[in-house]
């Protein structure tokens, strides 16, 4: 039986977890890992507060705990799907597989896409927590900018409201803070990732992708 990578959605909305799968869908290749979304219903409805990255923490632990023991779907890596990273290093404390945080491997592939990185945050409540993370990892000076479009997660499946607010931030990073690559700061953004990228003239990245790449090419390393 063919190892899965797990990709978690720390919240509670099914329909960002179908979002995910789609989006992932072309990594999904005959006799390779299996890619498998998984929605942490015990979550909150949407990571949007150091209050919900701290209840979720714990829970993104366990079930990636829990996952690592099952013998008939054997994991082969885990990808934490919030921007927030929520229980990243609990969780690599806890089992042998790759642990990889979308928020960690998209600014990665971001960096290596070009030098001025503008990040689309959902809201600002969570922005100084991104901040700190941009010092700690010493890439503060190759953030142009991140702004929010201050829509909450479930509000991101109202595609024309979405699409319209993601256009006003993406033009200004890009016009004004003269980004010359985007990330989308939201795992719920992933479907709008080639439109926006289309609509921007710049390389527009998004964390889960980035992060399942990066887990696809860790397990392939490991078994040479």
């Amino acid at each position: 039986m063919n190892p899965t990578i797990y990709v978690i959605n720390p919240n509670s909305l099914e329909a960002v977890t179908r979002g995910l799968q789609d989006s992932l869908a072309l990594f999904q290749q005959a006799g390779g890992c299996a890619i498998e979304c998984l929605t942490l219903h015990e979550g909150p409805a949407g990571i949007q507060s150091e209050q919900d990255v701290a209840a979720c923490a714990v829970l993104v632990g366990q079930r990636v705990a829990t996952l690592a023991q099952q013998a008939d779907k054997p994991a082969a890596a885990f990808v934490i799907a919030c921007f927030s990273d929520p229980g990243l290093y609990l969780a690599r404390s806890l089992v042998e597989q790759p642990v990889l945080g979308i928020n960690e491997c998209g600014l990665l592939t971001a960096l290596a896409l070009g030098q001025r990185v503008g990040v689309i945050a959902i809201l600002p409540t969570l922005m100084g927590r991104h901040a700190r993370g941009y010092a700690a990892a010493g890439i503060s000076s190759r953030i142009a900018g991140e702004y929010p479009l201050d829509l909450s997660v479930a509000q991101l499946q109202d595609a024309e409201a979405t699409r319209a607010r993601m256009l006003a931030v993406g033009r200004r990073l890009v016009q004004e803070n003269h980004a010359d690559v985007l990330v989308l700061g939201c795992a719920g953004m992933s479907h709008y990732r080639t439109w926006l990228e289309d609509s921007l003239g710049v390389p527009v990245v998004d964390p889960t992708m980035a992060a399942v790449a990066m887990a696809l090419g860790r397990v392939a390393s490991a078994r040479q």
